[in-house]
């Protein structure tokens, strides 16, 4: 069986569940563009519009079919996580979008769904996330940013919903979220060549170093982009650790944590391999944004692996992580 660990999908049903329950979230606020819609959470900034790529089921469908891919794991789009929302509106639009994704997954069994929580709030994020794992999701995708630009993942009102996933032995898929705030990769197309790297890189050494990753032994913790550059500064993560108090340990850290292909250059997928063995790592594509790998076999081919290595890679642990039947 083939798996793409990484992509992102907004069922169709979810943009027309949330036009005709606006009433029930008046802190969003839907914009009509280009044919689809984008989002303001309690009065912030707009999100981008929801693409046409991220919601078109049978092109999604026949991009598998080309790339022989039989299973695609699919979270949300972070754009609309709505984390800025109050309390109860927030765990309403996660349970909406839970909902509607699994709908979409039980129509068309190539999905394989990853939940949404309302982050913003941890006791609710906790009991969102086991209401979805009782459901059969494997776990869920979240952004790095719970309360917007300068938040963090190790915040103490967030061990709720840490507990409940080590409780539950939820897959966390740490997403990088679509403006950290650091203005200086707003140009030349950094915030995606290298943004989403350093903000997902901070995000997990927060939870390494807070001691996130060797607490809650059950979480199986997903850093994607080939655990965002974290094995090629572990020497100096573990330096750090050596002459800071209280710092959690990288190294064993770092054997804990699961990754993706999404790196685009079989080199330095070797290196990763190298430094947190290819046990640890799933083909994925971040479909459908192009900064994603649209054609994430070539890279596990062109990079050496055994076929042992690659079965497993490309499906193999993916399976078995998503209880992939």
């Amino acid at each position: 069986m083939i798996v793409d660990c990484h992509a992102h999908l907004v069922p169709p049903a979810l943009l027309h569940a949330i036009r005709k329950e606006a009433a029930q979230f008046p802190n969003v606020r839907q914009i009509e563009a280009d044919g689809s819609l984008a989002f303001s959470f309690s009065g912030g900034k707009p999100t981008r519009p929801v693409s046409k790529p991220l919601s078109d089921i049978p092109a999604r469908l026949a991009w598998l079919a080309k790339n022989g891919i039989d299973k695609q794991v699919v979270g949300g789009w972070v754009d609309m996580f709505g984390y800025e929302l109050p309390g109860g509106e927030a765990e309403a639009w996660a349970r909406l979008a839970n909902d509607c994704l699994a709908a979409a997954a039980k129509a068309e069994p190539h999905f394989v769904p990853l939940a949404t929580v309302p982050l913003g709030d941890g006791a609710r994020a906790a009991a969102v996330l086991k209401t979805a794992v009782g459901a059969g999701f494997a776990g869920a995708m979240i952004g790095t940013l719970p309360r917007g630009v300068g938040s963090t993942l190790d915040a103490k009102d967030l061990d709720p919903f840490w507990q409940a996933a080590d409780e539950t032995g939820a897959l966390i898929h740490i997403h990088p979220s679509y403006d950290a705030g650091d203005v200086r990769v707003n140009d030349f197309g950094l915030a995606n060549g290298l943004g989403r790297i350093t903000d997902a890189a901070v995000a997990v050494a927060r939870l390494i170093s807070a001691g996130h990753i060797a607490k809650y032994r059950n979480v199986k913790f997903f850093a994607p982009m080939g655990a965002a550059a974290l094995p090629f500064v572990l020497g100096r993560l573990k330096r750090n650790a050596a002459i800071t108090p209280n710092v959690g340990d990288p190294v064993e850290a770092l054997s804990r944590i699961y990754t993706d292909t999404i790196l685009h250059d079989a080199r330095v997928l070797k290196f990763v391999v190298e430094m947190m063995g290819s046990e640890r790592l799933m083909m994925g594509s971040d479909m459908p944004f192009p900064i994603g790998d649209l054609e994430p076999m070539k890279i596990v081919a062109a990079a050496g692996f055994t076929p042992a290595q690659i079965a497993a890679i490309n499906g193999g642990l993916a399976a078995r992580l998503f209880n992939i039947q």
